[in-house]
């Protein structure tokens, strides 16, 4: 099933992202986690571009097809194009077509360090058009709600956005961020610039605080001073961390579904305890 008529229906309640392993028994690393992952039955599952190689090599798709075929649950895949070029793209597509996997979202992906982008593509919105003239996909965009840390000015960011809408997205799924606000001033502009697909708020638990501050620093991410203090009190108890990480996440996600938002999209870290216990938490909560 398409994504857009998922949300046409109804609003999503709960969806997960994965990446996929890096060992070569990938399989046997990821079946146990997309076990418990199913067994809460979320809208759909995520799966991130494996990094380097060919598209053919990419393990995404396998891992689409096994979460269709064998979980039952809508897969997602990711797709970048800064380091492909369109036969690349064809071939990725061309496979997902014969996976009967409908959704993938439109990434341009990172740089690679030593490594010359390809000319094909520059940027998502371009990978959004090409997708959209040869093949029948539901196409999701990323966004930043606190702006893409390449762009420079919110302004441009939301320019930016708009094309990738024009050229095809049919919904958008944030990057991580810790205050709310932000999302709901985000939202707010992109009402403001007539875009009205729906916006699912990408969610992500602290689990480890080295990793954490990685990840918000390549994703532009700010974090509050509440935020601060538990990762400052607990980063030396990964126990007490994760406790008080998960229930900052839960607290936040309980504030994003009472203000109306189109779901949540909660990062893992390929951790199903993570996903296990969110899901426990709000199961009164999320339609």
């Amino acid at each position: 099933m398409k994504l857009s008529e998922l949300y046409k229906k109804q609003k999503p309640g709960l969806s997960f992202e994965i990446f996929p392993p890096k060992r070569d028994s990938f399989l046997s690393d990821i079946e146990p986690t997309l076990e418990i992952m199913a067994d809460l039955k979320p809208d759909y599952i995520g799966i991130t571009f494996g990094a380097g190689g060919s598209v053919a090599n990419n393990k995404t798709i396998e891992i689409a097809r096994l979460i269709k075929e064998k979980y039952h649950v809508e897969p997602m895949v990711h797709m970048t194009c800064l380091n492909y070029n369109k036969k690349d793209i064809d071939e990725y597509a061309t496979m997902m077509v014969e996976y009967g996997i409908d959704n993938c979202l439109a990434l341009r992906g990172d740089r690679r360090e030593g490594e010359a982008p390809k000319r094909d593509f520059a940027y998502a919105s371009e990978l959004t058009a090409y997708l959209k003239s040869k093949w029948d996909f539901c196409i999701a965009g990323g966004c930043y709600p606190e702006g893409h840390p390449e762009c420079g000015s919110r302004k441009k960011d939301m320019d930016n956005l708009k094309k990738k809408v024009d050229a095809g997205d049919e919904l958008l799924i944030s990057q991580l961020f810790l205050d709310n606000e932000f999302f709901y001033d985000f939202k707010k502009g992109l009402d403001e610039r007539g875009i009205n697909i729906p916006v699912t708020p990408g969610i992500m638990p602290v689990i480890n605080s080295a990793q954490f501050e990685k990840m918000s620093t390549l994703c532009g991410a700010s974090i509050p001073a509440r935020f601060r203090r538990i990762m400052d009190r607990y980063e030396d108890r990964p126990d007490a961390l994760f406790d008080a990480g998960l229930y900052y996440m839960t607290s936040q996600v309980i504030d994003l579904i009472a203000s109306g938002t189109d779901g949540i999209h909660l990062y893992t870290m390929n951790r199903p305890s993570v996903a296990k216990r969110l899901a426990e938490a709000i199961r009164t909560i999320v339609p």
